[in-house]
């Protein structure tokens, strides 16, 4: 596929997520733009988290990282599986309960203002860590794969991406969130059926073959790192 292809494809992208949020962010409020009314629809939601959870490194390094590492990354996800039941069972009826919007207004009431500001002031260091180091691979992908044939220079493609993401942001708020995680979820998991069926077919391989072939290699790789026992 071009490059001039692939790019028009990205800006259809960005075109339909700016047309969610101008849908979306009628008639908005500061209760809309935050907490959206409190009346989202809770199976969008939960579809939007996988997507925001994943996130397009996920989608892009994972792969890798099981390959090397076999199933060490089983861990994480099972550890999300922790923390989501966590927050449904436990952190979410405290909020409700005690009309909060997020765990810091909880630490102010129990702990004071300065539990509130530390508290934040982590998590707005981490998220703006693990953002940055997130947009720079999906900038970087969008740079070699599609910009750099066009000779566009990379700190306009991140100029642009960051103008994208903050106007669509500001239009709707959480609102409009809701909306866009969802459908990069769609594009995403759409995405990872369009590779599996690309990669199977030039590989001359259908779903049953590959799995016997993943079993095969996992045999492998098991049985060539088991010691073997000295003889007596």
């Amino acid at each position: 596929m071009s490059a001039p292809l692939l790019f028009l494809f990205v800006v259809l992208y960005f075109l339909v997520l700016l047309a969610v949020a101008k849908v979306t962010g009628k008639n908005s409020n500061n209760m809309s733009f935050f907490i959206g009314n409190k009346n989202s629809n809770w199976m969008l939601v939960a579809f939007g988290m996988i997507g925001t959870s994943l996130s397009g490194v996920t989608f892009v390094s994972v792969p890798g990282a099981v390959g090397k590492d076999g199933f060490h990354y089983l861990q994480i996800t099972i550890g999300y599986l922790i923390g989501y039941f966590t927050i449904a069972y436990v952190l979410l009826p405290i909020y409700y309960k005690m009309n909060l919007t997020s765990i810091y207004n909880y630490l102010e009431q129990r702990l004071g203002f300065g539990a509130y500001k530390t508290g934040a002031s982590f998590f707005i260091l981490s998220r703006t860590l693990g953002a940055t180091a997130r947009l720079y691979l999906v900038v970087k992908i969008l740079q070699v794969f599609i910009l750099d044939n066009l000779h566009v220079p990379f700190w306009a493609t991140t100029l642009v991406i960051l103008a994208m993401i903050l106007l669509y942001t500001y239009e709707g708020g959480v609102k409009t969130i809701v909306y866009t995680d969802t459908l990069q979820t769609s594009g995403m998991l759409l995405g990872l059926i369009i590779c599996s069926i690309y990669i199977l077919s030039n590989l001359h391989l259908s779903v049953g073959d590959a799995l016997v072939a993943m079993q095969a290699k996992g045999i492998a790789n098991k049985s060539s790192v088991v010691p073997s026992l000295p003889l007596l």
